[in-house]
């Protein structure tokens, strides 16, 4: 899944050359990393938190019965529980435990440095309260690549212009009376930036995916061929869409020919009858793993089996490529060998909602058919405003240089801070020039650990575990940003690093 490579720089190319397949993958990173006596305490380590939350639970409702406690999760009588036991048994005994890792609020804006509002809890995370304290920490969190998510500057100015010139929403689909002309010229500068014919934009990046795979792939004898870790907005698109999938090993141009060749073969289940069409989806950047899509092999295969090609790019875009336009951009594949290329402008944009870019006809279609044109209010003016302006500048439009230095410092940074952690031993995934840098954890019990030193220092990350990755898989999460200087990079390494030796994270140099 994910390539340990070494630091170059081939920025516009990236690090997977056409036809090289990954040096390190997340499937045999356990087996290269991990000695048997560590998997067994990772699986022990679960078994006594199963254990303790299952006593808990029958204390519980020991507790319940004789009328001591009160089950705040109890339907009304005569109804059936509203809530799975099993979601509600790991929020409550697992997901709780760890609840301080996340939903951290903050004060001020997600730029580089921010101030995060501290709280404290008497019932073991079940609530909170602030403190009335706030901790200036360094953000290692947010997906801020270009850092365009701040208050002040020419970007920040022209939203708060907007506000009065178009107040701050639409109050309409775009259908109805929510077609801004600002919405108008977005979608012609995304189209023209991604190098597509026609783009529409929808006020939600989720329900970009979500609303507009329906109406692409809908109906019988549709066949859907998508990566096995595709974001759950693929998946929501796709399920939502009625079309048979079939999943294919992560970012593996080889498997994905396998289910091509032996989906054309046998037909549609029953009939035997031809597919009517088959839709390949992928992800530019895949943000739980920081690898870059195979693109010119997943091309390559589009053309040869005669498939579509839908990418989402909602972590690549404005990150990857010489002038930031995504995963093409990284690899100088012509944008018209992909049908469909979706992104959203929550990441580099420094805004919220996202875009899908195609031809004229396929853009036409989908204003009418897709749920989230149809039904949704539109992009708010001011949101329009702050991606239409980043992305001007990106593109040079605002007279300076400014975009093509983010863009360089993005990808120096990134691969920086991804080679300063492999050479201090810790078992790195993804590729170079993502600014999605995951550090593999594995061990329940130092996920939450490294989340609260690190807190406790200034520096606030993404952890991610079970059941959101497999068991054995739990990862920290580093988002790099434009923003970020040397010195902060440097210091929060030298952070890092002193915790890794603490806890046991240096997997790659058999120190765990």
């Amino acid at each position: 899944m994910a390539s340990k490579t070494k630091l170059n720089n081939q920025t516009s190319k990236g690090s997977h050359e056409f036809g090289q397949k990954s040096k390190v993958t997340i499937e045999n990173s356990v087996r290269e990393h991990l000695s048997y006596f560590a998997i067994f305490f990772v699986y022990f380590s679960y078994g006594v938190l199963m254990m303790c939350g299952i006593i808990r639970e029958l204390i519980d409702r020991i507790l319940i019965f004789i009328g001591i406690k009160k089950n705040p999760f109890l339907p009304p009588s005569g109804y059936a529980p509203l809530f799975k036991s099993l979601d509600l048994f790991w929020l409550r005994r697992m997901y709780q435990r760890i609840r301080d890792l996340f939903e951290r609020p903050i004060s001020t804006a997600p730029t580089t440095w921010f101030n995060v509002m501290l709280r404290e809890s008497d019932d073991g995370n079940a609530t909170f309260r602030l403190t009335g304290e706030e901790k200036k920490c360094l953000n290692l969190a947010s997906y801020n690549y270009l850092g365009f998510a701040q208050n002040s500057g020419p970007v920040c100015d022209s939203v708060e212009q907007s506000i009065k010139k178009y107040s701050h929403a639409t109050a309409s689909p775009a259908m109805e009376g929510g077609n801004y002309d600002i919405v108008q010229e977005l979608e012609e500068t995304i189209a023209e930036f991604v190098g597509k014919p026609a783009a529409m934009v929808f006020a939600m990046g989720y329900a970009t995916n979500s609303t507009t795979i329906p109406a692409i792939c809908g109906g019988k004898g549709t066949l859907i061929i998508s990566d096995t870790l595709n974001h759950a907005s693929i998946v929501c698109g796709s399920r939502d869409s009625g079309a048979r999938i079939l999943v294919f090993k992560h970012n593996d141009p080889d498997d994905l020919e396998n289910v091509l060749r032996d989906a054309i073969v046998e037909g549609q289940p029953r009939t035997r009858r031809p597919w009517k069409r088959i839709v390949i989806i992928v992800e530019g950047i895949y943000s739980m793993e920081g690898e870059i899509a195979r693109l010119p092999e997943i091309v390559a295969l589009k053309k040869k089996y005669k498939a579509y090609l839908y990418v989402d790019e909602a972590h690549s875009i404005g990150a990857l490529g010489k002038n930031g336009r995504g995963v093409c951009d990284h690899f100088g594949v012509n944008p018209d060998d992909v049908d469909v290329l979706m992104g959203t402008f929550t990441k580099a944009f420094g805004s919220v909602g996202g875009y899908i870019a195609s031809s004229q006809e396929v853009i036409s279609y989908f204003k009418h058919a897709s749920y989230g044109s149809v039904y949704s209010t539109a992009m708010s003016p001011p949101c329009a405003q702050q991606a239409l302006s980043a992305l001007k500048v990106i593109m040079g439009r605002d007279g300076t240089n400014d975009g093509q230095k983010r863009i360089q410092q993005l990808h120096e940074n990134s691969n920086y801070f991804r080679s300063e952690l492999e050479k201090m031993g810790f078992h790195i995934i993804g590729d170079n020039d993502s600014p999605i840098v995951p550090m593999m954890v594995y061990h329940p019990a130092k996920m939450p650990g490294l989340s609260r030193e690190l807190l406790a220092r200034g520096i606030t990350i993404v952890v991610v575990g079970f059941p959101v990755t497999p068991l054995l898989l739990s990862r920290i999460r580093f988002c790099i940003s434009a923003s970020h200087t040397r010195k902060d990079l440097e210091w929060a390494l030298k952070q890092i690093d002193e915790l890794g030796d603490l806890l046991g994270l240096k997997y790659g140099t058999n120190k765990s």
